[in-house]
């Protein structure tokens, strides 16, 4: 049998800069009681980097662009605004926050660490939505869990 991999003291090493932001934005949440999961599917085509569910239920998502490139490029970000209660980009420190839209939230984020510059208005979800929503997340979640504690076993539909 082989060993577990294990990862380096910081946790970090081998991420992509978009999968450091989201480190930074998920452990920010944490600490306003939202547990969070990464690249969720809420419908065909769109795929959130971060979605965030707090204590009263509320759904957040989080897009995080790690360059203006990055920015530019995406064509879907309005897609994911009726899949949530509030949407936020997240990026560092560096990136021009001009080029961001009026009307969506803003974190300004690093590998450890996030700050909320900017709440997105609140736009409730439907119950059903919501519902589905969260069942979705739930499973979601459970599923990752399930690779960590059994990466060799192959999952199904």
């Amino acid at each position: 049998m082989q060993p577990a991999p294990t990862l380096p003291p910081d946790g970090i090493a081998g991420l992509t800069p978009g999968q450091r932001l989201a480190r930074g934005v998920c452990r920010h949440l944490r600490g306003h009681d939202f547990v969070s999961v990464l690249e969720l599917v809420p419908a065909p085509g769109l795929r959130v980097d971060v979605m965030a569910l707090g204590p009263r239920g509320e759904i957040w998502v989080v897009e995080c662009k790690s360059s203006r490139t990055d920015y530019l490029t995406d064509r879907k970000w309005q897609g994911y605004l009726e899949w949530c209660d509030r949407f936020f980009w997240a990026v560092d420190a560096e990136f021009p926050t001009d080029l961001l839209p009026e009307g969506t939230g803003l974190m300004i984020a690093d590998s450890y660490d996030a700050e909320i510059l900017r709440m997105g208005p609140e736009g409730r979800l439907p119950p059903a939505r919501r519902k589905a929503l969260t069942h979705g997340f739930a499973r979601h979640a459970a599923t990752r869990l399930h690779g960590l504690r059994d990466p060799g076993f192959t999952f199904g539909p």
